[in-house]
């Protein structure tokens, strides 16, 4: 396998068995992921960007080791993790969002130099990355602290920061910034820029269902859903792509059914959610003029429009192309009503 890529997949593909109660019926088994054929380049920050369920973490689970694939090949740094999952790990770190690690009635310092220690750092490395790093997540102050009286918040970016002590070679940012404030997510998001760009060779493999999140910090992106890879280009391809429509998004009062706007014709793609008591509507058009069948269609359901926005292509307008449904960039996606 040639060391040209970071990681690569070879239709990759796995199955969950999924346990029935007695007297349940549907399918007893779950694809996560499908044939999934992925070339992430050496010192590219890589996207892969999708909703919640849609085969990411299963993906990154492979990739370091700790799941094994129902079908198909994966390589990470030229080496199967399968076959030498070893030596796979020598060479990674991996951070999850959403997750805390460590032993609470260690103080955040302790904990992180027990991490170094298992990645066999010496006494003065160990001790500058964690100064380092403490310094980065804003917890300095914290050092001293036992991890049991940090908050679910300070616990993620003591996570995030032994993500970076043994300097890895390949790093995977699975959903990092899940739950942090808005502040505290733009500072790892800068590290993580400089962090790639001022390392050669180093390699980051970013999951998200952020879009903006995607598009500001990857080189490329890949947009997963129902374990199956739907695109994979530049965020600025991406956009490309839709660069002839006419897209709006329009908020109204609340609606019942939406099934009527996907039908007019001028329509390319449609999405609609209940969002905190309205309804907000998605379109991707052929031209503006088909905009006015839209609002016909809106009065005839006896809706009120209460703003319209016109705008460029973004990412979740390319995914809304792609699968039908969008994303919010700043929550978890609402009701969906269509």
């Amino acid at each position: 396998m040639s060391q040209t890529f970071a990681v690569t997949t070879e239709n990759l593909g796995r199955i969950y068995q999924i346990k029935r109660k007695r007297g349940e019926s549907g399918p007893q088994t779950l694809v996560a992921l499908e044939d999934v054929n992925l070339e992430v380049r050496q010192g590219e920050l890589f996207g892969l960007l999708g909703p919640n369920g849609a085969g990411k973490t299963t993906l990154i689970k492979i990739l370091t080791t700790l799941l094994t694939p129902t079908s198909g090949r994966a390589f990470v740094d030229g080496i199967d993790v399968i076959e030498n999952p070893q030596e796979v790990r020598r060479r990674i770190n991996m951070v999850s969002g959403g997750e805390s690690c460590g032993y609470g009635l260690l103080t955040v310092e302790e904990n992180l130099w027990m991490f170094t220690q298992f990645y066999g750092l010496d006494f003065k490395t160990a001790r500058e990355r964690i100064q380092s790093m403490l310094e980065v997540v804003g917890l300095a102050d914290r050092a001293k602290t036992k991890v049991y009286h940090l908050s679910t918040g300070m616990k993620q970016k003591m996570n995030f920061a032994r993500g970076f002590l043994n300097d890895p070679k390949i790093l995977f940012l699975d959903e990092p910034t899940l739950g942090l404030d808005v502040q505290t997510s733009r500072i790892l998001r800068d590290f993580v820029k400089r962090w790639v760009r001022e390392r050669p060779g180093k390699t980051i493999l970013l999951t998200t269902h952020y879009m903006a999140e995607a598009d500001e910090l990857c080189d490329r992106v890949a947009i997963i859903d129902k374990g199956k890879i739907l695109a994979c280009d530049t965020p600025a391809n991406l956009k490309r792509q839709l660069q002839g429509a006419s897209i709006f998004k329009l908020q109204t009062t609340p609606l019942d059914s939406l099934e009527h706007f996907k039908q007019l014709s001028g329509v390319i793609q449609f999405a609609g959610y209940r969002r905190n008591g309205h309804t907000e509507l998605n379109f991707i058009l052929e031209d503006e003029n088909a905009l006015v069948k839209v609002l016909d269609a809106l009065k005839a359901k006896g809706g009120h429009l209460l703003s319209l926005e016109k705008h460029e292509p973004t990412l979740e307008d390319v995914f809304i192309h792609l699968v039908g449904r969008g994303l919010s960039d700043e929550e978890t996606p609402p009701e969906r009503l269509l």
